[in-house]
């Protein structure tokens, strides 16, 4: 028999003192309220029930009638935090993904669980989420917007002027092009903004839950009318510049580029950017992504990943004859605060952001060495929301770009 040596009373005293730690420390490791009435809730514990209990608790204690929630799988199964809000909470209407990343009260995070509160004496909230994408026609989902306009009217129809709208949509369905177009064409002036879930970067399976429901293959729509003062805006850091890449094969369906001008898609990819195509990883397509000019504007078209054949898959829709452009990175951090900066001139201050930061930029960030100070930005800017797959922003689909609806004091509201 092997005996164990006994622990000295030094070492039971410590491991006595950390259980009694560990016991005290709260599960949702932040609590924060807003001044605009916004509360966000945050953990990075694995437990759904305890969870689902903190929600009630403080959606009881400000009266909040919605919440949004954002997770990562990584962390908790959707279907096992639905099982809890219905237990825990079940008078509270909710809409949320999975994440690629969390951005909490605290910066940039992963691993968590993120709920951000909306009290019933500023904000009035319709949503629904559609499934199907791959079988649902887009005139499905314009009705359903009409739907949601309508009984946002007949509840509180003083702020129906005072509305903009959110999308969540299954970040690895293809039909993000297509169900963005079809929100936006029933919203009419309404501006929209949303993200792509996301599941860590695995690319496998993303989950969108509402009220109870946990899908994929789906997208969820928030009308939101509200008293307080808010702006939607987007960022990037990049400029195009004159080197160019037209798709010359590709398949449409899958997004995914066979042949830049008449050549093995990753190679001529990675000479134009001076990388050897054997070496290309995510890092490289965060660092080197390429635009497509629409409207005299130039958006991101960001590369997912390498197949072995070297042909390249791609976050947004892609198609024969695109032409796009190899973009050039500026400053991240200057970029993102000049950013904040015109948004708080606009409000008259920030009193926080919901904001949906893409996949790539973390990746650019930490490759890049800005990581802690993008995370430093959020956090004083009172950012939060989560890592996606993807942004919507009014009738477009974007990549590496961060969108986010900032909402000013209730003081200025009234």
């Amino acid at each position: 028999m092997v005996r164990c040596p006994r622990a000295s009373s030094k070492q039971k005293s410590r491991e006595q003192g950390e259980r009694r730690r560990n016991r005290r420390k709260p599960l949702a490791s932040s609590r924060t309220r807003y001044a605009c009435g916004l509360s966000a809730l945050t953990t990075d514990k694995p437990d759904s029930d305890a969870f689902a209990r903190a929600v009630a608790q403080e959606a009881a204690a400000i009266d909040a009638g919605f919440a949004l929630l954002f997770f990562s799988q990584s962390l908790v199964e959707a279907a096992a935090l639905a099982d809890a809000l219905k237990t825990h909470a079940p008078a509270l209407n909710y809409a949320g993904c999975s994440t690629a990343g969390e951005i909490t009260p605290q910066g940039l995070e992963d691993g968590h669980i993120l709920a951000m509160l909306l009290p019933s004496s500023s904000f009035s909230v319709a949503s629904t989420m559609v499934e199907n994408l791959s079988s649902s026609g887009m005139d499905k989902i314009t009705g359903e917007v009409e739907m949601l306009r309508r009984s946002l009217r007949g509840s509180r129809p003083e702020r129906a002027k005072s509305t903009f709208a959110l999308c969540f949509i299954d970040g690895l369905s293809y039909a993000e092009e297509a169900v963005t177009s079809a929100i936006h064409w029933g919203l009419d002036d309404i501006p929209l903004i949303g993200g792509s879930a996301g599941d860590d970067l695995k690319f496998e399976t993303t989950r969108l839950i509402s009220n109870g429901k946990v899908a994929s293959d789906s997208a969820i729509i928030v009308l939101i009318a509200t008293e307080i003062p808010f702006h939607v805006f987007k960022t990037d850091n990049f400029v195009p510049t004159d080197e160019k890449l037209v798709v010359t094969a590709s398949d449409p369906d899958r997004r995914i580029v066979r042949e830049f001008n008449a050549i093995n898609a990753a190679e001529e990819y990675a000479a134009s950017v001076g990388i050897v195509a054997q070496t290309l990883t995510p890092l490289s397509f965060a660092s080197h992504p390429v635009v497509v000019k629409v409207g005299g504007e130039y958006y991101c078209r960001s590369i997912q990943r390498m197949h072995p054949d070297g042909s390249l898959s791609f976050f947004c829709a892609i198609d024969d004859g695109v032409v796009l452009s190899i973009a050039q990175p500026k400053d991240m951090v200057e970029a993102t605060r000049a950013a904040l900066r015109d948004v708080e001139d606009r409000l008259g201050g920030i009193d926080m952001i919901l904001g949906f930061d893409c996949v790539l930029r973390r990746l650019d960030a930490r490759n890049r060495q800005v990581f802690r100070d993008i995370s430093e930005l959020y956090r004083v800017n009172n950012v939060i929301g989560f890592g996606t797959y993807g942004e919507q922003y009014r009738s477009m689909h974007l990549n590496q770009t961060f969108t986010g609806i900032a909402f000013g004091e209730r003081q200025a509201a009234e």
